[in-house]
């Protein structure tokens, strides 16, 4: 079984991925922690918390993290989930509260009380993980793996030609975890835009329940605009890593750059020249390249509809 935290920015494709992870018994959910992305903070907070009590998991302890980027005032958006990010679907309100401390406390307390078993699950820009990183730096000693949905190794980004959005809304925080992380698993859009909605999700959803049907409304809005599922690749690959391939590499992410801002660069050769000397790199990053589509849109379908 998977311990995880899932951070996130909910977002449609994020309440995939977090309904999934409930739906799984291979999978247990530690914690959910929030961070300014789709939409702002407050709203991706909310969204979290009414996805929990859609799911009637309120025993989750949510944790809300940080509002702005490392380096800027304030973050990128995207209009894709809608105003309020969640494609405009009405859900239970509620504004119950199980955790009142910062997001970062709460992955760095649950991290080192669990040394080696909690792997962190990011779905949005990777700020609250960055400064955890920096706060405890002992945190990446004591990480199972960090599976991270983001960039764009071998393939164009989604906000810009050179960047996927996660990485763009914070790349001084993607390029702390990157170079300070033992290990990395990324699932950027060389595998996410494989996970296309249109082949048969939402009609296979509505043959489910309420929450299936939620979801199903959800990602027909949200196909309008996006029609891949992002971050269900992150719990999917924990539940199935067979259905899914890449490479062993490093990754840099370039954060001045204009014209690249947020670019990931993606290195799979273990040598590096710099003049006549030559630095072998261990490669630290599975790098997520390819997915059976067909077989990650059953797995989804199948576990949702039994919530």
């Amino acid at each position: 079984m998977h311990k995880i935290i899932i951070d996130c920015d909910p977002g449609v494709d994020d309440a995939v991925a977090i309904f999934l992870a409930l739906a799984s018994p291979e999978i247990k959910l530690i914690g959910l922690t929030t961070v300014a992305g789709n939409v702002e903070l407050e709203k991706v907070h909310n969204n979290a918390r009414q996805l929990l009590v859609l799911a009637n998991r309120q025993d989750i302890p949510l944790a809300k993290g940080c509002e702005r980027p490392l380096m800027a005032k304030s973050g990128n958006k995207t209009h894709v989930h809608g105003a309020d990010g969640l494609a405009g679907v009405p859900l239970p309100m509620s504004d119950y509260q199980n955790y009142s401390g910062h997001a970062v406390d709460f992955i760095i307390d649950e991290v080192m009380s669990n040394p080696g078993e909690i792997t962190l699950c990011t779905m949005a820009s990777l700020t609250n993980i960055a400064i955890a990183i920096i706060k405890e730096p002992k945190l990446v000693d004591n990480i199972k793996d960090i599976v991270v949905m983001g960039g764009a190794a071998f393939t164009q980004g989604n906000i810009t030609p050179a960047a996927e959005f996660n990485f763009y809304v914070d790349p001084h925080a993607a390029h702390i975890v990157f170079d300070s992380a033992r290990h990395i698993t990324m699932l950027g859009l060389d595998v996410t835009s494989k996970a296309d909605i249109r082949a048969g999700l939402c009609s296979l959803l509505e043959k489910g329940g309420h929450i299936a049907q939620t979801v199903a409304e959800m990602c027909r809005r949200y196909a309008e605009f996006d029609p891949f599922l992002h971050d269900p690749c992150v719990i999917a690959y924990l539940i199935k890593p067979e259905i899914f391939s890449g490479v062993d590499g490093s990754v840099t992410i370039e954060y001045e750059s204009n014209r690249l801002f947020g670019h990931s660069f993606a290195y799979t050769s273990t040598l590096t020249n710099h003049g006549a000397e030559t630095i072998h790199n261990e490669p630290k990053c599975k790098i997520i390249t390819d997915v059976d589509a067909s077989k990650l849109i059953s797995l989804i379908t199948e576990r949702i509809i039994t919530l």
